[in-house]
């Protein structure tokens, strides 16, 4: 789709993201001083057209190595505009949201490109009521005039270690919370290992959770570092848990914690090395949002698992409600079901994106897993371990994800062709039943003996891509349902099936 726009292809869902540095063979820097600074001044413009208090702005970000210069011109833009600017450094996405609470700052700018690789960065923006929406995203590229002019102008910069008060909310709730004898040291005894992957979380071993009595010694990658020369900081990467998995067998730990670069995600691994992750956070983040909100729903994005479903509803008592993908997306339902009177305690997204209700509706990492060390002591002091408040999730024998390319220049009219054409094809086949809560895309249970699973087919939040996810009870029941999905799916010219045949052969 063509567009006089020429900031319009940065954006990404509710952020700003491009390639920041050179580095990557065929990646040229999007992210230039100028467009960056541009950008800035957009988001001021959009405050003011919203009726916003723009006086006070905070400003901070991850360890991505193009950092502080791209904070150089955020906070050369804000100057024009007369902002009085926090300077928080290092920080976590979720704690900028939070200086509108604790600052009381009118907005803030976390500089993030969460977990992508090391070339690129971004922009996030806040208000005191929350992050951004896609469409508040594409009228700021608009209102990023290119000729809005330079002028020398004398900055209000303030240095702010935000952190360390952020640190202390987050120290204060565990003290409350678990009510110890020793009610200062509520975590002494517990062994616990952070990884960090070289982002911003560090501060979670050293300024929670050590204070707090905890050993923390096995904690590892904890110093910034923009190359992430260790892993890939991501929760949902494979590589990234194998490292926190080991880490937690090889010091004895009683809980493994891994963060995503800004700390807005977050995963688990229990005394036995075993993944806290995807279904299963999900599971045990419920089970703390539904204790005090009996019936509850918990909205979640649409690849969750039956057993999830079944685990929320038969074991817990709750509602689960499935959305879309996309972590804005989710929360706003999330938003909008409570305005009508539904009780949605919580919104999480399997990626590891947690917003609890009674945190603002705000997806942070460390959140998640404070609640989550709560409840281990909890139990703890019952005897009890905490991986025991999900053994009654029953999780797929198999599963898969493939990605089919849409090679079409409107792509979205062909996805959601596909889409409407395999409803009704499902409607005709024995054996394929429609899911009654389809949000996105379509998900179609198999109940045959020799396949007992689903499959769900959408269109990516953002790209020309049409992601397939398929699960099943029994073995072999995967590669069974997708060869019967395949005698539809390869009647659609524009679409590369290529995955799919290679995982059939």
């Amino acid at each position: 789709m063509k567009t006089d726009n020429p900031y319009i292809h940065l954006k990404s869902g509710s952020d700003i993201r491009g390639v920041a540095v050179d580095g990557v063979a065929g990646e040229n820097v999007e992210l230039t001083d100028d467009v960056i600074f541009h950008l800035t001044a957009g988001f001021c413009r959009w405050l003011r057209e919203k009726g916003r208090g723009s006086k006070k702005i905070a400003v901070g970000h991850d360890s991505r190595i193009s950092a502080q210069r791209i904070k150089k011109q955020v906070i050369e833009a804000l100057s024009l505009f007369d902002c009085e600017i926090y300077d928080c450094g290092y920080a976590s996405t979720p704690a900028m949201f939070m200086t509108t609470i604790d600052l009381d700052c009118d907005a803030s700018v976390q500089i993030t490109a969460s977990h992508h690789p090391f070339n690129r960065n971004g922009l996030k923006f806040f208000t005191k009521d929350g992050g951004l929406d896609p469409e508040d995203i594409e009228r700021i590229t608009v209102l990023a005039d290119s000729s809005f002019e330079r002028k020398i102008t004398q900055t209000r910069v303030k240095e702010t270690d935000y952190m360390s008060v952020y640190s202390e909310r987050l120290r204060n709730m565990i003290c409350r919370e678990v009510n110890a004898e020793d009610y200062d040291h509520p975590l002494k005894g517990y062994k616990i290992v952070v990884d960090a992957g070289n982002g911003v979380g560090g501060f979670y071993a050293e300024k929670v959770l050590a204070p707090l009595g905890a050993d923390v010694a096995g904690s590892q990658f904890l110093e910034p570092d923009g190359m992430f020369p260790n892993h890939i900081p991501n929760p949902e990467n494979s590589q990234a848990m194998e490292y926190i998995c080991r880490a937690v067998k090889a010091n004895g730990a009683d809980l493994g914690i891994i963060f995503d670069t800004d700390v807005d995600r977050a995963g688990c691994v229990d005394e036995k090395g075993r993944e806290i992750n995807r279904n299963r956070l999900v599971a045990l983040a419920s089970v703390i949002a539904l204790e005090d909100n009996a019936g509850g729903t918990i909205v979640t994005d649409s690849v969750t698992s039956t057993g999830l479903t079944d685990f929320i509803e038969q074991d817990l008592g709750g509602v689960h409600y499935r959305f879309k993908r996309g972590y804005r997306n989710v929360i706003n339902e999330q938003m909008r079901l409570q305005r009508e009177g539904i009780n949605c305690p919580l919104a999480m997204e399997t990626s590891g994106h947690a917003a609890f209700r009674d945190n603002y509706y705000l997806d942070d990492g460390a959140y998640l897993v404070t609640k989550i060390i709560v409840k281990m002591a909890q139990m703890g002091k019952q005897g009890k371990k905490l991986e025991s408040l999900i053994e009654n999730l029953r999780e797929p024998m198999e599963a898969k994800e493939l990605r089919f390319r849409i090679n079409a220049e409107d792509f979205r009219a062909v996805g959601l062709s596909v889409i409407e054409k395999l409803e009704h094809y499902a409607a005709g086949k024995e054996g394929w039943r429609i899911a009654d809560d389809n949000r996105e895309g379509i998900r179609i249970y198999f109940d045959g003996a020799d396949q007992k699973g689903w499959l769900l087919i959408r269109l990516s939040v953002h790209d020309p891509i049409m992601p397939l996810n398929v699960e099943s009870d029994v073995a072999g029941g995967v590669k069974r349902i997708a060869a019967e999905f395949a005698a539809f799916i390869r009647d659609f010219r524009e679409l590369d099936v290529r995955p799919l045949d290679e995982f059939l052969s």
